[in-house]
């Protein structure tokens, strides 16, 4: 099978620089398995895979293949919370703890709905050791004990990237507020009506459409790897390290992972589906005759709520709306040290370069999922060529502040 056989799927001619990049991926960057996906308008104008789902065992990345996003996830428990918030349900300036009282624990009082969705609780990390697979399977654990740690800043007054912890602060929100798990709200309020392959929580069903995943090597050039193996007494290291071992390699395509609803790291879908969650974020919050949220709230989803040239966990530059990402980095670091979108786009990256966003300004939304990770935080070279075709496809071009503009 050569490379040019395997890519499957259509393309609108307007976009066919993303079929030629992604085919590129394959035949020049080393892409494993592979999909790609636009809406623009919404309309799906992209629909792109190709490669292995699972080279050893000779299986095709086919049409219904699905993988796991890592913290793509974020964006799809950001969504969550904004229909809270639509419907009145959840008042970002109100302290957490007015809906989980335990939390006001330890200083964390005035801790606001706000500031967790935008990285500034001063909560990244678990500070006393998770026990092994409690990530996996006991919710209320983990879930208490952020909620008796004090914050390791004063909330409000910095940011840094709360990898693990957010997805959790969030879905306990959703359980309090509504009484369901983040997973069966996200299936109730968005897959369902959307019709998306996707799930924070795979059913066992699923199970045998899942692509496995080819972890990278650390980025030796990254500040925060040169970090976390210098400087042993780094809070940030707790950021990999106390997580109970849920990502480790002989964890992460087991079927234990797949099932456990990680609102931050575990949810599983397609490029088809990421885009199409997007896709009516990008328009006025509705698809297809099924509303998500009014077209009123969609500032708030793209307005930045936290910036930094130095994010203090991940220690690169990173921009936050409610819950959502936006640009992150600059071409200058290289692969792995930036997301470039639009000044309008928000969405989030997941570990490896997988990427999901929308654009209101370009009327568009993109997914991207693989399972050849990249090193670094951010894309590399085979996500961002793609981020790159489909904005010059819609007729931006790249700004030197470091996102794409019309």
């Amino acid at each position: 099978m050569t490379t040019g056989e395997s890519v499957q799927g259509f393309c609108d001619p307007r976009f066919s620089e993303v079929e030629q990049e992604f085919r590129r991926n394959f035949a020049e960057r080393d892409e494993i398995g592979a999909a790609v996906s636009v809406c623009f308008e919404g309309r799906t104008v992209v629909d792109l895979w190709g490669g292995w789902a699972d080279q050893e065992a000779g299986r095709l990345w086919d049409r219904d293949t699905i993988v796991t996003i890592f913290s793509c996830t974020k964006g799809l428990a950001a969504t969550c919370m904004h229909i809270l918030i639509d419907r009145g349900l959840l008042d970002v300036d109100a302290p957490v703890a007015a809906y989980w009282p335990e939390f006001a624990a330890n200083g964390k009082e005035a801790i606001t709905v706000a500031m967790v969705l935008s990285h500034q609780a001063g909560l990244p990390y678990w500070l006393e050791p998770v026990p092994p697979g409690a990530l996996l399977t006991d919710w209320d654990l983990v879930v208490a004990m952020l909620a008796a740690q004090p914050p390791v800043w004063e909330p409000g007054t910095c940011h840094g990237y709360h990898g693990t912890t957010i997805g959790f602060l969030e879905g306990e929100l959703v359980r309090r507020i509504t009484g369901r798990t983040i997973g069966r709200f996200f299936q109730d309020e968005v897959a369902g009506p959307l019709g998306l392959d996707a799930w924070i929580g795979l059913p066992e069903a699923e199970e045998p459409r899942v692509a496995k995943l080819y972890l990278a090597a650390p980025d030796l050039n990254s500040e925060f790897f040169r970090r976390l193996t210098s400087d042993p007494d780094w809070g940030g290291r707790l950021l990999v390290t106390n997580t109970g071992g849920h990502s480790a390699a002989d964890v992460i395509n087991a079927r234990a992972r797949h099932a456990a609803e990680i609102p931050s790291g575990g949810g599983i879908t397609n490029a088809r589906s990421l885009a199409r969650h997007y896709a009516p974020l990008s328009l006025d919050g509705a698809l297809e005759g099924v509303r998500i949220v009014r077209p009123e709230r969609l500032a708030g989803m793209r307005t930045v709520r936290s910036a930094s040239e130095r994010d203090l966990s991940l220690l690169l530059p990173t921009t936050f709306t409610l819950g959502y990402s936006k640009t992150w980095g600059r071409r200058a670091l290289g692969p792995g040290g930036h997301v470039i979108i639009g000044e309008h786009a928000f969405g989030t990256p997941g570990q490896g370069g997988n990427m999901g966003f929308a654009d209101g300004q370009a009327q568009m939304s993109f997914g991207y999922t693989m399972n050849r990770h990249g090193g670094g935080t951010c894309l590399n070279d085979r996500g961002q060529s793609l981020v790159d075709a489909a904005y010059r496809a819609v007729g931006f071009s790249n700004s030197d502040p470091g996102f794409w503009v019309r």
